[in-house]
């Protein structure tokens, strides 16, 4: 008789699970009244994955970017995180909205930077870290300082701790605000032009962080205009125009040879 072996179902659910897409669009639109600022996007990014969105000022990046979280509502189409779809109880066939304090629990899990700083003036930059996690999961404050102490030592501002956003220059309040995001432990990180803000010689430093944060295996979605981030550290670049994903694939391979007229005539300005 053979021998037969059976895969036990608990790894039968992990398998499924890394198979889950983190991030899953699919046909999603999004318009403000008669502006239809996101048409049929549909795109899948993989847990551990670094996606980079570039594309001209209006395209709809950060407008995707903020429907990930549910900060916007998509109008139509599908949007899935980690398998649940966002903002919405799914039952049967059929979507549900959220009560807002269920949505907003769904968005703990999604850490998101944006191009400013938003920290709060009259906190020190512990005590922004150490915001959330002890008013929105109920941390103790003690876990939540030894925490935002061990994230700040990890964006390089441990000597920072004490100081208030006024007196760090914008580079320094940008990982302020990227050790923040991490403190709620979130499974995908979301920045929106996170440098764009600030002056030439500060972009380095942010970027350094982030591509440390990429080499952990954090999955990260990014909408920049740093082409040299993108090709560095990207697994797929997705350029976007007029809402609509004009041309994706390997970063270095679209960057090298755009294949659509609208990519290369972007590209041409850029870099």
């Amino acid at each position: 008789m053979s021998e037969q072996t059976t895969t036990p179902a608990g790894d039968d659910e992990s398998v499924a699970v890394s198979q889950t897409p983190m991030v899953l669009a699919e046909h999603v639109s999004k318009s403000f009244g008669s502006n239809e600022v996101l048409k049929d996007i549909s795109l899948e990014v993989r847990r551990g994955e670094v996606l980079c969105l570039v594309g001209p000022s209006g395209s709809g990046k950060s407008t995707f970017l903020r429907c990930i979280n549910h900060l916007e509502q998509v109008s139509s189409g599908r949007l899935s995180v980690d398998g649940s779809v966002v903002g919405y109880r799914e039952v049967g066939d059929k979507l549900y909205e959220m009560h807002p304090k269920d949505a907003a629990k769904q968005r703990r899990d999604i850490g998101m930077v944006f191009q400013r700083f938003n920290l709060f003036p009259h906190m020190t930059a512990l005590e922004n870290v150490m915001e959330a996690p002890t008013q929105v999961k109920g941390v103790s404050r003690s876990k939540a300082k030894a925490r935002a102490h061990e994230l700040l030592a990890r964006v390089g501002l441990a000597e920072r701790a004490d100081y208030y956003p006024a007196h760090l220059s914008g580079g320094q309040q940008q990982r302020v605000a990227i050790a923040r995001a991490l403190a709620m432990d979130p499974k995908l990180m979301l920045f929106d032009e996170p440098t764009s803000a600030l002056d030439p010689e500060l972009v380095g430093e942010v970027l350094d962080v982030m591509k440390e944060l990429a080499k952990t295996g954090m999955t990260m979605i990014v909408v920049t205009h740093e082409m040299g981030f993108a090709r560095e550290v990207a697994d797929t670049l997705v350029f976007m125009d007029g809402g609509v994903v004009v041309e994706t694939g390997d970063p270095r391979e679209v960057l090298a040879n755009p294949q659509h007229a609208r990519t290369q005539a972007f590209l041409s300005k850029v870099l």
